[in-house]
């Protein structure tokens, strides 16, 4: 039978995991916890914290007057790569 598990103690086995100096594959025998559902919620846990997320849903914005200036070398316009993760960019460019 699954033994179903709160973040918070997800986030300790995770914690003792690191101080036990296993590896995960030999903390999951251990302690009888399905290796990958273990791996899931590491790397789930393992991004931002609460603290640091708090407000990343609004959107945020880049002053991008700063590049309108006109260069003499490389002449007005810029060219923006923005990576989206997964081989995906967006492209931004100005000319003239």
């Amino acid at each position: 039978m699954k033994k179903h598990r709160t973040p918070e103690q997800w986030q300790a086995l995770v914690d003792q995991q690191h101080a036990s100096g296993l590896s995960a594959p030999q903390f999951c025998k251990q302690e009888s916890i399905g290796y990958a559902s273990f791996c899931h919620w590491r790397k789930r846990l393992s991004g931002p914290s609460a603290k640091e997320s708090a407000g990343s849903g609004d959107a945020s914005f880049l002053d991008l007057s700063s590049l309108m200036g006109t260069s003499q070398t490389s002449g007005p316009g810029w060219n923006i790569v923005l990576s989206l993760g997964n081989g995906v960019e967006l492209r931004l460019s100005q000319n003239g």
